[in-house]
């Protein structure tokens, strides 16, 4: 296709479907969720897909979704806000002790995680325990969740204690890492979002708009891919419910970076440092209203960073391999926009299946990290080749700086 780097997906009564997967699999369960999304009737100009596309619940995971008048909530997703934040500091590889267990610990004692808090649940158990910066940005965020749930009061549960898990990581595919640049500058890096609100919110409004077709029934090529159009009953309170949500998400990376900056500063051996010399924070699963192709839509990234010409992102690669914080050329064809991550290469099922702990000690070989079976759907090999995937959009962005891992803590 000359010098475009991009192939075009043509399905019948659809946009086209401009995809970045030269050198990746694009599976053909994603490409039908693609061809149903191009299908539908208020897509503006064309799909954008990175190369680190794959299946997700209606629309798939690493698209880039134009709507005229009308929004998706499936397709947002319901990790709203979800995305990327990152640090340069000014310690060097040098800086660190040759064992960084200690490291680890402190950052996971500092940061709520996992399954291993307060009973399971990840979060910070009593609002005694919520340090004073959680404090005061949850008194900014409390008046926003307050007007959502005036007019959608089934999107809290009745006693649901929403701060506590501002400042926490969560499950899942989310993380902490402390990595090594190319001139072993050290660097922090965190992968979460809005937590258990925003997945409530979002399945609150997914739900709401499966209603709304069937009530007023509107034909979908898939249930999951129910919208609301602008000016409906519900498309104001959504956007207003989604924006907080994103909100809430960039203010718990914020407050996370802080406490694993204030762990790494605690631990034995470390000599004073400074952070954010360098810092990124970009959502990869969010809606926000941009102008495309001489028409302001609402652009849908699920799985994806806008990278418009010099705008800094981040592309996490698995957790034994590369990561590249990123700099936007703002390609136009791609709404300005790159991948999120590697991209899942086979479901979590199937890497539970496929690799042992042995598959996975060796993946991860020279990095502090769980080397138990309880991660081993979050392995190296689960995912694709992030060098490969970086090559398939090396019209999208350049590469600013090449980190590698050598601490990662999973949630």
């Amino acid at each position: 296709m000359g010098k475009d780097n991009f192939d075009v997906l043509k399905p019948n009564n659809g946009v086209p479907v401009k995809t970045w997967t030269r050198g990746v699999p694009l599976d053909d369960k994603a490409e039908k969720q693609l061809m149903n999304v191009a299908r539908m009737p208020f897509i503006h100009s064309h799909i954008a897909v990175m190369p680190d596309v794959h299946w997700g619940l209606g629309a798939t995971i690493g698209s880039v979704i134009p709507t005229l008048d009308a929004i998706i909530p499936a397709a947002v997703g319901v990790d709203i806000g979800c995305g990327m934040m990152a640090v340069q500091t000014s310690l060097k590889a040098t800086d660190l002790p040759e064992n960084l267990k200690e490291i680890r610990a402190n950052i996971e004692k500092a940061v709520p995680h996992g399954r291993t808090h307060d009973g399971g649940r990840g979060d910070r158990g009593a609002w005694a325990d919520i340090p004073d910066g959680q404090t005061k940005a949850w008194e900014n965020l409390a008046p926003g969740l307050d007007s959502i749930v005036e007019k959608n009061p089934k999107v809290m549960r009745k006693n649901a204690n929403t701060v506590n898990h501002l400042g926490t990581l969560g499950t899942g595919n989310h993380f902490i890492e402390v990595c090594l640049d190319e001139k072993d500058h050290v660097w922090f890096m965190l992968h979460s979002g809005s937590r258990g609100i925003g997945n409530r919110i979002g399945t609150y409004f997914i739900e709401l708009a499966k209603q709304d077709v069937r009530r007023l029934h509107v034909n979908v090529p898939d249930i999951n891919l129910a919208y609301f159009s602008e000016g409906s009953d519900h498309f104001a309170e959504y956007v207003e419910a989604v924006e907080w949500a994103q909100t809430f998400a960039k203010t718990n990376r914020e407050l996370m970076m802080k406490a694993v900056i204030k762990a790494v500063q605690s631990s034995k051996g470390i000599p004073p440092f400074e952070a954010n010399l360098e810092a990124v924070n970009c959502h990869h699963n969010y809606v926000t209203r941009e102008n495309h192709f001489g028409k302001n839509v609402l652009v849908t990234r699920k799985g994806a960073v806008r990278a418009r010409s010099g705008d800094m992102g981040i592309i996490p690669g698995s957790m034994g391999a590369k990561s590249y914080i990123v700099r936007g050329l703002g390609n136009k064809d791609s709404f300005d926009s790159c991948s999120h991550g590697a991209g899942r290469a086979m479901s979590r099922t199937e890497a539970k299946r496929r690799f042992s702990v042995d598959d996975h000690v060796k993946a991860t070989e020279g990095v502090e990290c769980r080397k138990d079976k309880d991660v081993i759907d979050e392995t190296p090999a689960a995912y694709k080749d992030i060098d490969a995937v970086m090559d398939a959009q090396k019209d999208l962005v350049e590469i600013a700086h090449t980190l590698r891992q050598i601490i990662c803590i999973k949630g």
